[in-house]
């Protein structure tokens, strides 16, 4: 048995849960994932998952071999890369994930200027507006809006946005301008349906309002637009309206009554034993996007 392969298949069974995904990431066949676990526990001695029709779970002799497994292959990784000089020049494919708007936005920019620096890498985005799983989708880097779950990755912070309310000023001069959130109940609303969207609308202290929507809209740059065409006011995160509010399109109202700016965070899962490729576009990102007066 090929240890070092039988511990990767372990380690990935445990981060997935499965043993037929971790079977099509690895592009191995079901039964032979399951023969490497199997001997890998005869070998150890030890039982190192529960299996049920359902569900695959790490026993408590499996949770402390997991700990040990990415240790051990990690310091693997880092020798043979070390040996190879791949740590020490940005070579191969790198994956990063965004929000959509976002991405486009803010990451891409940065994406190219990176290719550009390092013309043997190639890159892919995935520019989605849904939580994204970054070990089964196999991404490198994800850029992530909001609080952060515990993960056991690597997490640095870039920056923050703030979720505002936003209108035309020629809406305003027509209809008026909220003084309190549950002056939006007057006001013709724009509301997103997108993934991230919720009816109730918090604000400072803890305060929330429903929203009664007169025209939902299945994206945010829908929802932007007709707002910035003056027809209702809509809410978004600051950067999304970056250019809008330069060209004096849209004014952000209700500033006083905004919840907390939420983080903005680069994540990315190996730390300290992270390749080149990904430890240069961290830095790189990290840069940029903290230089980003609209995300600072």
């Amino acid at each position: 048995m090929d240890r070092w392969q039988a511990m990767r298949i372990f380690v990935r069974v445990a981060e997935t849960g499965s043993f037929a995904q971790t079977a099509r990431i690895l592009h191995m066949s079901a039964p032979a994932v399951t023969r490497s676990i199997a001997a890998l526990e005869v070998l150890i001695g030890a039982r190192l998952f529960v299996r049920t029709t359902r569900s695959v779970k790490l026993t408590e002799a499996g949770g402390r071999y997991l700990d040990d497994c990415r240790r051990i292959l990690a310091d693997m990784l880092e020798a043979e890369a070390s040996a190879a000089g791949s740590y020490a020049t940005p070579t191969g494919m790198l994956a990063i994930t965004a929000s959509l708007r976002f991405g486009q936005m803010h990451v891409l920019p940065i994406m190219t200027e990176y290719l550009d620096a390092y013309p043997s890498m190639s890159g892919r985005t995935f520019f989605v507006d849904r939580p994204v799983n970054i070990v089964e989708e196999g991404i490198d880097v994800a850029v992530r809006i909001g609080h952060l779950p515990d993960s056991g990755f690597t997490a640095i912070k870039v920056g923050s946005v703030r979720r505002v309310i936003c209108g035309a000023p020629a809406y305003f001069e027509k209809h008026g301008i909220p003084s309190t959130p549950n002056d939006l109940k007057l006001h013709r609303v724009v509301a997103s349906t997108s993934a991230w969207a919720s009816p109730e609308w918090t604000f400072a202290g803890g305060q929330r309002v429903t929203i009664n929507p007169t025209l939902q809209c299945n994206t945010n740059e829908a929802s932007i637009a007709t707002a910035t065409a003056g027809w209702g006011v809509t809410r978004a995160l600051n950067y999304q309206i970056g250019p809008e509010l330069a060209a004096g399109e849209l004014q952000i109202v209700l500033t006083e009554h905004e919840e907390p700016p939420l983080p903005i965070h680069i994540l990315y899962p190996e730390g300290r034993h992270a390749p080149a490729k990904v430890r240069a576009f961290v830095d790189m990102a990290v840069s940029r996007l903290r230089a980003n007066r609209l995300l600072n």
